[in-house]
């Protein structure tokens, strides 16, 4: 990082900079509209007025400074949602080792157990956004994390099937704000074009998790009738404790928002939120609560039809990721090696999901890679449907695994970066990710004992899932390249009407200068 002297030698030429903008803004602004309100709500985004001008950073610069931030936010976001991934499908895993014959887990009582966690886990997600904005994140996300955490361990003592749809349910409630909250608050962080390798580093730890899971009941099924508890219990009690430890951690680890980061010298917190302000605008985006923002988000064209691209990786991820090491087991191989043979399917999964963050960031685009995705998730749940030999079916299983993981980074931003206002954009992806969710609801109920070894039905309904992404994506495309295609003919025109820096910012996307990323 640059030293603090060269920094301060910009000030000067910065502050011009910046009053240059605001007074042209203001003289642009038709007569008798915003005035000295209008200056100071251009001033005034993310608490920057508290804070000296934003320096003029050199590329080499501004890298340095978002490697600093990267090691302090994404190593605790990471770990968190790792457990939190973890603990939310080792249910799976716990299978395997005696849960089903303990618990007496006949007919579909296993599938609605998990059916239960996706009913809270979506309802509350869109309220925990707002709570998230209102409320400080470096509390409210080590807390839930905690919460969760305590009740898997509370998982690994339940006796009967109630019991468990209960503590299932309270685990879909505890968890409902990390991811969406997350996500929303790495949008508060980073620029459009520095979001889904973010985004794609925290979600990595998802896939990670899914190695980690068939090691961890590996080595856990060894602690089976330790205190007259099967592996099953173990696997829920000693993943519980991991997850409450990272969450007390994370109390002294995470942080708020920019304007109040101590880990940053006041410069930098004032370029990282200056960044963020002309991100998505050339006047700035709003930030201010409104009635409106929430139904702006509920009218929104884009929201809807990005639920089903959603929901066509969602319905698969959970698909694979719940009912994986049971598809394995009917290859043939015994429980153990079933466990194992998870581990390699995640790790290519994982290794896919930081080459397309990476490169999907560097190239601007979104689409080609969800499309991707979508392409691998056909060849993967087409080979399972099959008659193909086992060897052949566990080569699909790469693709499934691969297919739905190294897509939904993409998924989650796309949408995040088309939507402006903060508000907006928090209460947006909230009901993205909420709604979108219900696909994992109908993942968790057709994948049924009784149709093992092949599981068409199941197969079968993740191949549908597929077919809606590949319908809904290239809609998507094509309106957002139309829309950027009118908006740029309109500004080249010479009567095209001139907005207020206030007014663009109200308009959000929805103003002439958003161009949305396709």
């Amino acid at each position: 990082m640059a030293p603090s002297a060269e920094w301060d030698s910009s000030k000067e030429k910065t502050d011009v900079t910046v009053n240059e903008k605001i007074d042209d803004k203001n003289r642009d602004s038709p007569v008798g509209s915003d005035s000295d309100s209008e200056h100071l709500s251009v001033l005034d985004f993310g608490g920057d007025s508290q804070l000296p001008p934003p320096p003029t950073l050199t590329p080499e610069q501004e890298k340095a400074l978002y490697r600093k931030i990267d090691l302090r936010l994404m190593p605790i976001l990471a770990a968190m949602y790792l457990l939190s991934f973890l603990d939310r499908g080792n249910i799976g895993n716990a299978k395997l080792q005696g849960l089903v014959t303990q618990l007496d887990l006949t007919g579909n009582k296993y599938n609605i157990a998990l059916t239960m966690y996706f009913i809270s886990y979506t309802l509350f997600e869109c309220p925990a956004n707002l709570v998230l904005k209102r409320l400080r994140p470096s509390r409210f996300l080590p807390f839930i994390t905690v919460l969760w955490g305590t009740i898997v361990t509370l998982m690994g003592l339940v006796k009967t099937y109630p019991q468990l749809v209960g503590v299932r349910v309270c685990l879909g409630f505890a968890e409902a704000g990390l991811f969406p909250g997350v996500v929303y608050f790495l949008s508060i962080w980073y620029p459009r074009s520095m979001y889904q390798f973010r985004v794609g580093l925290f979600f990595g730890a998802a896939s990670m998790a899914g190695a980690f899971s068939g090691l961890l009941a590996y080595a856990i099924s060894f602690m089976g009738g330790t205190d007259g508890l099967l592996g099953w219990s173990w696997i829920f009690i000693l993943e519980g404790i991991a997850t409450v430890v990272v969450g007390i951690i994370a109390f002294f680890v995470m942080v708020d928002f920019p304007n109040t980061a101590k880990f940053l010298t006041p410069e930098e917190r004032a370029y990282v939120i200056w960044k963020k302000k002309y991100d998505n605008s050339s006047v700035g985006e709003e930030e201010h609560f409104s009635m409106r923002h929430i139904s702006a988000a509920f009218t929104d064209w884009q929201v809807w039809l990005h639920i089903l691209v959603y929901m066509s990786i969602v319905g698969p991820l959970y698909g694979i990721s719940l009912f994986l090491p049971s598809i394995i087991h009917t290859f043939g191989f015994s429980t153990a090696v079933s466990q194992l043979l998870t581990v390699p399917p995640y790790i290519v999964a994982t290794v896919t999901v930081y080459v397309f963050a990476l490169w999907s960031d560097r190239i601007q685009r979104r689409s080609p890679f969800i499309l991707a995705g979508l392409s691998m998730l056909l060849i993967g749940f087409s080979i399972n449907i099959s008659n193909a030999s086992p060897g052949v079916k566990y080569f699909g299983t790469f693709f499934c695994v691969t297919g739905s993981y190294a897509a939904f980074p993409g998924v989650v931003s796309w949408l995040g970066n088309n939507l402006a206002g903060q508000y907006k954009r928090g209460v947006g992806m909230a009901l993205h990710i909420g709604i979108g969710n219900f696909s994992g609801a109908i993942a968790s109920n057709v994948f049924r004992t009784q149709d093992a070894p092949r599981y068409i039905l199941g197969h079968g309904i993740m191949l549908m899932f597929v077919g809606i992404g590949f319908v809904t994506t290239p809609i998507i495309l094509l309106m957002y390249r139309r829309i950027n295609r009118t908006r740029d003919e309109a500004a080249a025109r010479p009567d095209a009407v001139k907005l207020s820096a206030k007014q663009l910012r109200e308009l959000g996307d929805r103003a002439p200068d958003f161009r949305y990323m396709y």
